[in-house]
């Protein structure tokens, strides 16, 4: 197997392989997989557990894609941890769900497809490979007043792993967590771990004990191996899923972006040719291609068709490396395959604040958890709030642009007094012990001593700000949200803080001084993709299956028709997809279990 920090690609000569008819290598497998996401590597995984000898290619010089800087959670109804939690829920129940939230997009072949799979996948993944997982016993879906809604097990994440337990020459391809969502590069995991890290800034021993802990642990590790090695998130799971294609025998070559697909005289997708340091390497794969290569997010032209508000393709901030750019959907429509625009949104979207550094480069922070905090509110330019704040991340992105005037930027701005800042983050700034000065000189933060003065530094109407937070104030005390319902549904509430009555999700906004940051366009990635049916193979502009070429992650057009039901409807379903298209590829008809958790779990490959 081949794990280096930049690709060992055979060359011609003294590696034992062909010289292709035109000067470049030759490579034989049985699947190639372009990416090593989500999607790319539980293909992979799965393919090799299978018995199939596998090829993953990645174009940066790291493997894991926009999946290592994500939460890690995935949506997974009906997962057999929540089997043995004792919950028990019918597909129907989340059909249901899924028709009032998706509606004209809802594609009854591909949902069944995901249903279906997912009680297989994760129990495959759990017990048969390093990648654990822990239930999202408290995670809510979005929409909590439609019919099938879910309060609870519903989702999985990756077990934290110390990456000790990786081979060194693998963690060396493995990404880093992304420095804005991290303490100086330390990864916090939602749920408990990040539960004490805030009850560290109220003074609680345990808390402090528990974050004292952690990061003494952080320091020791960057001071022996110069990284961070407590994976928790995304970086667990590309971790394990990495651990898991070790053990199985997948090759793995970074910095080998692939440049074009090849078919035979039939039309079928036998391999890629694929570039290295040392050449062009063609790879011939005889049961064919998955594009899991996440999306388009970076693709500027794309952005620009199909983003609104975009008019340059520029006036957007993705949280996907700068790799996801748009390869996997170019090499599909080159063969045939059908790009699909059709859904509601082409991006998954999080609302983001720009982060500026004296080195002079620009960080994105995704506002994914301060939204729901008691005592914070976001305004657009006018002073009035648009949307209900502790929805979902794409919510407030769809609110900002549906506000926003045509030919004027979409920006928000996310406002709380002095008593918020202290205890939660305000996007970067983070709360006691930690100083606000540097987010205040580098002019991240905005501060005034009233909300007048506030709005004046921060180009907002100061009459509709103050009328706006005087009536949210005294609808907060009652711990209501008449104007858009804040704090009426589980997710909301879950989202709050328990201490606050009588609503925790509602918190007023008056002690100053007060404080800002400003809120722009991003995405986790993208929605619009290549078209497949519910064995993840691609299909051209008539429908019909191409031969050889499968889609998984970003590369797939969403099942989710563009919407965003529950957190984790990215990773749920490349998990599911790269786990399907593994399995047709390698001719597993029949699932082996009944998508049970049996009695002994964390049975798993290297399980930690």
């Amino acid at each position: 197997m081949t794990f280096p920090t930049n690709a060992t690609t055979p060359s011609a000569a003294g590696d034992g392989l062909p010289a292709a008819g035109d000067g470049h290598s030759i490579l034989d497998c049985d699947v190639l997989v372009v990416g090593s996401g989500a999607g790319g590597l539980a293909a992979a995984v799965t393919a090799a557990y299978h018995g199939l000898k596998v090829v993953v290619v990645e174009k940066a010089d790291v493997c894991g894609g926009a999946t290592a800087w994500s939460g890690g959670w995935a949506w997974a109804p009906g997962n057999p941890l929540a089997r043995a939690a004792g919950v028990s829920e019918d597909k129907e129940t989340f059909r249901t769900y899924l028709r009032g939230v998706l509606g004209t997009d809802y594609q009854a072949d591909r949902v069944d497809a995901f249903l279906e799979a997912v009680p297989h996948m994760v129990g495959f993944f759990h017990q048969k490979t390093s990648l654990q997982f822990v239930p999202g016993a408290k995670i809510n879906d979005v929409y909590g007043g439609l019919p099938g809604a879910g309060t609870g097990h519903r989702s999985v994440g990756p077990k934290p792993l110390n990456a000790r337990r990786i081979r060194p020459e693998m963690r060396a391809t493995l990404r880093h967590q992304l420095y804005e969502t991290s303490f100086l590069g330390m990864g916090i995991m939602a749920g408990q771990d990040l539960g004490r890290f805030l009850s560290a800034s109220r003074g609680n021993p345990r808390g402090i004990l528990h974050a004292g802990w952690r990061f003494g642990q952080h320091i020791l590790d960057l001071l022996t191996h110069r990284r961070n090695m407590q994976l928790v998130n995304g970086t667990a799971l590309t971790g394990r899923l990495l651990q898991s294609a070790d053990h199985f025998g997948v090759d793995i070559r970074v910095s080998t972006p692939a440049r074009r697909l090849l078919t035979d005289g039939a039309g079928k997708v036998t391999g890629a040719v694929v570039g290295t340091p040392e050449g062009e390497l063609q790879i011939n794969a005889s049961r064919g291609v998955v594009l899991a290569a996440g999306g388009f997010p970076n693709d500027v032209q794309r952005r620009k068709e199909l983003f609104p508000n975009t008019p340059t393709g520029r006036e957007h901030w993705t949280l996907a490396p700068a790799e996801a750019s748009g390869d996997g959907i170019s090499l599909g429509q080159s063969v045939g395959a059908r790009f699909r625009t059709d859904v509601k949104s082409a991006a998954a979207w999080c609302p983001v604040s720009l982060v500026p550094y004296r080195s002079g480069r620009t960080g994105t922070f995704p506002h994914i958890m301060d939204r729901a905090k008691p005592g914070s509110i976001g305004v657009l330019r006018n002073g009035k709030r648009f949307v209900n704040e502790a929805n979902g991340y794409y919510d407030y992105v769809a609110a900002m642009l549906e506000a926003t005037p045509s030919g004027e930027q979409a920006e928000a701005w996310q406002i709380a007094d002095s008593r918020f800042v202290r205890r939660f983050p305000l996007g970067m700034a983070k709360p006691l012990p930690v100083p606000l000065f540097p987010y205040l000189r580098s002019g991240y933060l905005k501060k005034g001593r009233t909300l007048e003065e506030l709005a004046a530094r921060c180009g907002i109407d100061p009459a509709g700000l103050k009328e706006t937070v005087e009536r949210f104030n005294r609808n907060a005390a009652a711990g209501t949200d008449p104007d858009f319902g804040r704090g009426s549904t589980p997710f909301n509430r879950y989202g709050g803080d328990v201490t606050v009555e009588p609503n925790p999700s509602l918190g007023p906004i008056e002690k100053g001084p007060f404080y800002a940051v400003r809120v722009v366009p991003g995405s986790f990635g993208t929605f619009a993709g290549l078209d497949v049916d519910g064995r993840s193979r691609a299909l051209d502009n008539g429908g019909r299956p191409i031969p050889g070429l499968y889609i998984a992650g970003n590369d797939q057009a969403s099942v989710m028709g563009g919407h965003y039901p529950a957190g984790g409807i990215n990773l749920g379903p490349a998990l599911a997809f790269g786990y399907v298209a593994a399995r047709d590829l390698a001719g597993a008809v029949a699932y082996e279990d009944d998508g049970s958790m049996p009695s002994e779990t964390g049975a798993g490959v290297g399980a930690a």
